[in-house]
């Protein structure tokens, strides 16, 4: 062995060596930094450590770590994905679980689906742990989001002017007398970079002047102001005589906090106090008071990680006297494995608003709702858009007519990471705003299609008849409680890796299609019936499909049994507040009309199995299961002016099996329905495969037309539905006729 080659290897060896020892040093600094919570500084260190060695996994996955910290999404993103590249959560378990995280905080709803399903895979061998649990909800979260994205409140939202946001964090609390008062993160010296020079870096409470509806510059209130400690969040009492806030130590890097309360008069706040143990827990963190009226009674809200989780829930407190307060009750109906913060009552509403990681939302902290009514609080509901965003959405408040929310979204105030800090933004309605019957009806397709799903020959299986008696919501509870039996026979005869991954496919299918179906029929029902309380009459056209188990009659009937469980569920829904629009009764002369199109197997895809003796495909797959539903497909406004001229004996006409070469007739019987003269127009029709013939052209009320529709299915072959639109002079209204055949070449 050479001398020159000798030197070489030990100077490589010991270039190796120093690396490796400041590539040590780099990641030890980091790693402090990150435990104080100084993201920045952290990220200095990292960013170093990169530059020595860009592909050590557990560099990066460090970096992407305190990336997400910092609230850098993008980049955090980027590197989860390399991480989870490299090491496919062998290192790193919840890799795969963070990059989707980030996925659905950049808005990336339909990728983030994706990753949370292929996280699910790899965690389902610990069904009970925490990353499996999460992937799972994340997958109903996201899924909900893709079903809200493109709903949005008809809403002005602003940030709050510079006299109050700054490029540091700002967090709203209240308005009272006049005087907004929120919380700030500042240094008395901040670099561009973000970095922080001043040796006391502390939330403190300001205050700023709500002047001829213009903010004042912010003042310091001295009186929370302490030298060690944080200061923040804030509510007044019912009377207004005391105030609620939080002062906080940051021992060892970590919030602890306590709720404290000071009098106040005329705008003068004096006699700061803590309250006892039996809010302050000791050793837990309580924080983010709350005040409200409750049936009458005074009650302090507040979230603390007092759980033996010690993650943040919501908890609540009667207050006796303004100074005794009873047994520390949790919000259960609230409350997740993850934190729920940041509470605020709406006495108008009678509304608890927080804001929680862990029910279905846009992405990070989502503003959600619990409605009390009969001294019980409903399941939680999000807030929605534009109070929600990807990024973190919290501190809700009203003030009169105008909602606020802190939050880190794309908009705020920087110096370098577009998403680091919290600013205020406020949402308000335009002045006297009312929506035209076209921005109702946007409103409403947006909602659209509401997609309902059904067990195979449900309901009332095994019968020809056109209605139910059944309720869709029973019959969803039912098909609900089928899940462990579809979960058994879709894996049948599959073991191991196969079987997890059937399982998980069926119960993706419930999650993801059935239960969202509802979810979307429950936002969707609302806002009809808001329309129709205004007077406002809707047609809703709703379509049916089926799985080709049976013969086209035979699914056509039960198609049209589905719509009616529909109807049931809309005339049984709240004591049966759609009745009289139902039945034409209403005092304001609403209605809702509908269109079916009971089309059956005909629109089912050719490749879900027919056959009897395959259960397992035909039945139980998530194929099958796809084809045997209702759609909601549109909603029309039925104008004052506007009604039927012309109605139609049965609007759908099946041909069955015909040969290619053979022209076929089906025969409609049209009716004028009018006061008055009714002239056709020239029909829409989709196909040059049909033509039309009438008897008659011009209609005398009462009189009665035949329409031959002929179709020549030549060139054609397969399942084939095609529909006529039929319009006259009379009216905007079409009437629509369908034929289906099953044409062979």
């Amino acid at each position: 062995m050479s001398r020159l080659y000798l030197i070489a290897v030990l100077l490589f060896a010991s270039l190796a060596a120093f690396g490796q020892k400041e590539l040590d040093v780099l990641l030890k600094a980091g790693e402090d930094q990150y435990k104080k919570g100084d993201y920045v500084y952290a990220l200095s260190f990292y960013e170093r450590a990169m530059e020595v060695d860009s592909n050590i996994v557990n560099v990066l996955w460090q970096y992407a770590e305190t990336l997400r910290a910092y609230k850098d999404y993008r980049k955090a993103e980027y590197y989860y994905g390399k991480v989870y590249e490299k090491e496919n959560t062998k290192m790193f378990p919840a890799s795969i679980l963070m990059y989707g995280l980030m996925q659905k905080q950049n808005g990336k709803y339909e990728a983030a689906l994706k990753t949370f399903k292929q996280a699910a895979k790899k965690y389902s061998k610990d069904k009970k742990g925490y990353l499996y649990l999460k992937a799972k909800k994340e997958i109903e979260s996201t899924t909900w989001a893709l079903s809200n994205v493109k709903f949005e409140d008809h809403v002005i939202i602003d940030l709050l002017p510079e006299e109050v946001n700054t490029p540091n964090s700002e967090f709203g609390h209240t308005i009272y007398d006049n005087q907004l008062y929120f919380s700030s993160l500042r240094g008395d010296s901040v670099s561009q970079n973000e970095e922080v020079y001043a040796t006391t870096y502390k939330t403190k409470i300001y205050a700023s002047e709500l002047r001829d509806e213009k903010y004042q510059k912010d003042t310091l209130v001295e009186i929370f102001s302490f030298k060690n400690l944080n200061s923040g969040n804030g509510a007044f009492s019912l009377d207004g005589k005391r105030y609620y806030f939080s002062i906080c130590s940051d021992e060892s890097f970590k919030y602890k906090c306590k709720i404290a309360v000071a009098n106040y008069n005329n705008g003068t706040f004096t006699d700061i106090d803590t309250l006892g143990d039996i809010i302050n827990e000791p050793d837990a963190n309580t924080s983010m008071p709350c005040i409200a009226n409750l049936d009458g009674r005074e009650v302090l809200f507040f979230s603390s990680d007092r759980n033996k989780d010690q993650r943040m829930n919501i908890y609540y407190s009667f207050i006796k006297n303004g100074n005794q307060f009873g047994p520390v009750l949790s919000l259960d109906v609230a409350n997740t494995i993850e934190d729920e913060i940041s509470p605020f009552w709406d006495d108008k509403k009678k509304r608890l608003y927080f804001s929680s990681t862990w029910h279905n939302g846009f992405g990070g902290f989502d503003v959600f709702y619990c409605q009390y009514e009969a001294n019980r609080f409903a399941e939680p509901a999000n807030a929605g858009k534009p109070t929600n965003s990807p990024a973190n959405d919290n501190y809700f408040f009203i003030y009169r007519d105008s909602s606020y929310v802190s939050s880190n979204r794309l908009g705020v105030n920087y110096s370098k990471n577009p998403t680091c800090c919290s600013d205020i933004f406020v949402m308000y309605s335009p002045i006297r705003y009312v929506k035209t019957p076209k921005e109702t009806l946007v409103d409403l397709n947006k909602r659209l299609p509401v997609t309902l799903y059904f067990h195979n020959d449900w309901p009332d299986p095994k019968t020809t008849v056109t209605t139910t008696k059944i309720d869709y919501i029973d019959n969803y509870r039912d098909y609900r409680a089928l899940l462990p039996t579809y979960k058994k026979e879709y894996s049948n005869g599959l073991t191991g890796e196969k079987a997890e991954e059937a399982t998980e496919d069926i119960e993706s299918f419930f999650v993801e299609y059935v239960d969202q179906g509802v979810k979307d029929l429950e936002l969707f029902r609302d806002l009809m019936l808001e329309e129709l309380d205004k007077g406002v009459s809707l047609e809703l056209t709703i379509k049916g499909f089926a799985s080709p188990l049976a013969k086209t009659d035979y699914n056509v009937n039960l198609t049209k049994r589905r719509i009616s469980s529909l109807k049931n569920y809309l005339a049984n829904y709240d004591g049966g507040v759609f009745r009289k629009y139902l039945n034409g009764t209403a005092p304001n002369g609403a209605a809702i009309r509908f269109k079916e199109i009971p089309f059956g197997e005909y629109t089912a895809q050719t490749l879900v199995s027919d056959n009897l003796n395959d259960l397992k495909n035909s039945v139980y797959s998530r194929a099958a299961s796809l084809e045997r539903k209702i759609e909601i497909q549109s909603v029309s406004i039925i104008s004052k002016d506007s009604s039927n001229v012309i109605d139609t004996d049965l609007p759908i006409r099946h041909f069955g099996k015909i040969n290619g070469t053979d022209k076929v007739t089906a025969v409609f019987r049209i009716t004028n329905v009018s006061d008055g003269e009714v002239n056709f127009q020239k029909a829409e029709i989709e196909c040059s495969c049909i033509t039309l013939e009438y008897s008659k052209e011009v209609l005398k009320p009462g009189e009665v037309c035949e329409l031959k529709v002929i179709l020549d299915p030549k060139g054609k072959a397969g399942n084939l539905v095609q529909a006529v639109q039929l319009k006259t002079i009379e009216s905007n209204l079409k009437e629509k006729l369908v034929i289906t055949a099953e044409i062979n070449p």
